[in-house]
């Protein structure tokens, strides 16, 4: 036998697919830390999520009937507030959660918030375990994520993938787009919505949203920052109160150059992908490329501070936005418009 052929791995052995430098051991080690990492994570959160049944009430010609659907969500208090999909448990007559342990509980909806997608609902039960929340921002592609539901009703089922991409913008049944969307190939199906999307220390970065059927690979989560903000004033008022000014955007980061040459306080900001027609920012000039930093005089580093501040930016009333075009710095004035279901 060639001992050269053999050590290449030429002669149809086991060798022939494995790199020179890697043992048999290397490669188990290797599962075996990609193992313990799902594992793991799955074993810390999967105490938190739930499964959601819904009953809705249908008007037809025939009369009144009931339709039943569900999703996932997760525990994020211990005195048993959930975050689910809106889509799950709007408009819903009766809802029912299943916790991990086989135990029911009736729940009832605290908000709703069609345009991004976000619901809280509440249970009274004790022994309930909260899953710790992460920070969307530091996600990074090709990173590690875990997604965690019930989809078609096997409950607490498991998948994993990456980051795909980030900044995405995905369209809530609304109409509004949904801004800074994670974009993963963890495998996500009905009934997966409103479940976590978890990395491998078991912080919750996402709640599963969407699929685009007939695609694979293609599953979309809207960021925890985002969650944590909609769910703080849903807990507050019951709702979202939103400015529109009509710009699809993004997350990015700012030249290093300008950062400098201007001073500025942000290192990111929010670069304007498309202006709508007839919108507060066309009127305004508002264009594709700019980069807003600030908006009413406040910092804006991100989509998510952008939310922020339109959510408590009176409608009607002008203000002032600073952008970067190209490398000037401009003040421009606008006046946003109120609306609880518009885009951005």
């Amino acid at each position: 036998m060639n001992f050269e052929l053999l050590h290449a791995g030429l002669d149809g052995s086991p060798e022939a697919n494995r790199p020179l430098s890697q043992t048999p051991d290397q490669e188990s080690v290797l599962l075996d830390a990609y193992s313990r990492a799902v594992v793991g994570a799955a074993e810390k959160v999967s105490p938190s999520v739930v499964k959601i049944d819904v009953t809705q009430r249908i008007n037809t010609r025939r009369g009144d009937r009931e339709a039943q659907s569900g999703g996932s969500g997760f525990i994020f208090t211990p005195d048993g507030l959930i975050l689910t999909n809106s889509h799950v448990v709007h408009r819903a007559a009766r809802i029912e959660v299943s916790s991990n342990d086989g135990r029911r509980f009736p729940a009832t909806v605290i908000g709703d918030d069609p345009a991004t997608d976000l619901a809280v609902i509440r249970v009274d039960g004790t022994g309930l375990m909260a899953v710790p929340l992460g920070d969307s921002q530091q996600l990074r592609v090709g990173q590690l994520v875990i997604a965690i539901g019930n989809p078609y009703g096997f409950q607490y089922t498991v998948t994993a993938g990456v980051v795909s991409a980030l900044g995405r913008s995905l369209r809530s049944e609304s109409g509004r787009l949904i801004d800074d969307v994670i974009q993963t190939d963890a495998a996500l199906n009905p009934g997966n919505s409103g479940g976590p999307l978890v990395t491998c220390d078991g912080r919750v970065v996402g709640v599963n949203t969407a699929t685009i059927m007939l695609a694979q690979g293609l599953c979309f989560a809207i960021g925890i920052n985002t969650a944590k903000f909609v769910a703080s004033r849903l807990l507050r008022d019951g709702r979202i109160r939103r400015s529109y000014i009509g710009v699809v955007a993004q997350t990015a980061p700012l030249n290093r150059r300008l950062v400098r040459f201007h001073d500025l306080a942000v290192e990111s900001g929010v670069v304007v992908l498309s202006v709508e027609n007839n919108s507060p920012a066309q009127r305004a000039d508002l264009r594709e490329g700019d980069v807003i930093i600030q908006l009413g005089g406040k910092q804006v580093g991100g989509i998510d501070d952008l939310h922020r501040l339109l959510s408590d930016l009176p409608g009607a009333v002008s203000t002032e936005v600073t952008v970067l075009r190209r490398t000037e710095k401009l003040a421009i004035r606008l006046v946003p418009e109120e609306s609880a279901l518009s885009p951005n």
